[in-house]
């Protein structure tokens, strides 16, 4: 079968760390076909080669792979010439058995590019990738001091120090100030006495939880630790206000995803800067959900269904999501009751799966449309009345409207 050509003028790109070949397939007017073939290196000298051969072709489609982190420098060398390339998923140009090189494989993207087989990945705006940066690391940030805590933990409950059986949460603000008295080498009686009212346990418990055998090494490993866990905290804070500032530009669409349960200031952030605020760019929101790999996947065979299993996505995405999912399960909203009505069925991870899914749907229609989320279980004109009623009383009464009570 031959392909028929869509583009006359398109270009291949083989990404990888330090070598880029690329192929032209040009067309001539009179319908012969031009082929050229080029090598260029990985740094930007090179990359700046690469960008300024790939302009004087004129070309109507460049597409590369999304080959690792390496095709984001090459992109953005050709962003800085006026060329938006396409960068497409390996899952769909993949080439044919025998014939593996990496000229081939620059050659085979550009004929299927040429015939219009290809679709474009997304890429987010310049501002939002560099602000992808920020919210990815925040995440790693996380992660770690969510390790950091636990090893606390686990070096306390070493040293007999059963903190957490009385205490909720043993980083809250009394817990945290009994934990460096202790490091400090205080008295369990003096440690007491930084024990916040407000806990349930009784000052017995409390007591008898603090009885320990702490060493010289515990305090040492616990001073340690407890000083890495407060770096990491100021360095997520000053994480958070870079993300914040740099979305100032998105403010709205930020105030819109925070009215969707389960979802707040930071959850917002982290989703814009992976999704944007444009969903033109996806086109739909089955588009989004595939994209993101929260969708079912589809897999049937002679009129039987099997593994709806979803396919790997944009994980942070998924990531985030599933937080808030959990987040909105806890809620008083049409979310939680989807969740209760899965779990039954379904299991706690996929109804969790389900819910995200659902939530991206939702967020889909809230940036295409500009309007915030309305919950199906809610009534809010009753809610705006019980909110405003003794108000809205007091003003009839003073103009008249309701006869004065005294």
């Amino acid at each position: 079968m031959e392909l028929k050509p869509i583009f006359q003028r398109v270009i291949g790109l083989d990404i990888h760390q330090a070598q880029v070949t690329a192929c032209a397939i040009i067309g001539n007017p009179d319908g012969t076909v031009e082929v050229e073939r080029r090598q260029f290196g990985g740094f930007k000298k090179d990359r700046r080669a690469l960008a300024d051969w790939c302009a004087t072709w004129q070309p109507d489609a460049v597409v590369m792979e999304s080959t690792g982190i390496y095709w984001k420098s090459p992109y953005a060398a050709l962003e800085q010439v006026g060329i938006r390339a396409q960068v497409v998923n390996a899952r769909h140009v993949k080439q044919v058995p025998g014939r593996k090189t990496d000229v081939g494989d620059a050659e085979w993207l550009a004929m299927l590019a040429r015939a219009g087989l290809l679709r474009g990945s997304f890429v987010p705006p310049a501002p939002l990738r560099e602000l992808r940066l920020i919210a990815r690391q925040r995440q790693k940030l996380v992660g770690m001091l969510a390790s950091e805590k636990n090893r606390l933990h686990k070096v306390l409950t070493d040293g007999g120090i059963r903190l957490g059986v009385v205490v909720s949460d043993i980083h809250g603000q009394s817990a945290r100030a009994m934990i460096k008295a202790l490091i400090q080498g205080a008295t369990p009686q003096e440690v007491l006495s930084l024990a916040s009212h407000r806990l349930k346990a009784s000052r017995e418990e409390i007591l008898d939880a603090l009885q320990g055998d702490l060493s010289a090494c515990h305090r040492f490993v616990l001073d340690e630790v407890m000083h890495h866990i407060e770096a990491l905290e100021a360095q997520i804070a000053r994480f958070d206000t870079r993300l914040l500032d740099g979305l100032a530009p998105q403010q709205h669409a930020l105030a819109l995803l925070q009215t969707l349960p389960g979802v707040d200031t930071i959850g917002a952030a982290l989703l814009l800067v992976e999704i944007g605020d444009d969903m033109k760019a996806f086109g739909s929101a089955d588009r989004l959900a595939s994209w993101a790999g929260l969708c079912p996947g589809n897999n049937e065979s002679a009129g039987k269904r099997k593994s709806g299993r979803t396919r790997k996505g944009n994980p942070y995405v998924r990531r985030v999501l599933c937080e808030c999912a959990h987040a909105a399960s806890r809620t008083q909203c049409a979310l939680r009751t989807k969740f209760q009505n899965l779990v039954v069925r379904r299991g706690h991870k996929r109804s969790i799966i389900a819910l995200a899914h659902k939530m991206l749907r939702i967020i889909h229609f809230m940036l295409s449309r500009g309007t915030y989320y309305r919950d199906a279980a809610t009534d809010y004109e009753a809610l705006s009345v019980q909110r405003n009623a003794a108000r809205w009383i007091k003003k009839l009464i003073k103009f008249g409207f309701l006869p004065d009570p005294a």
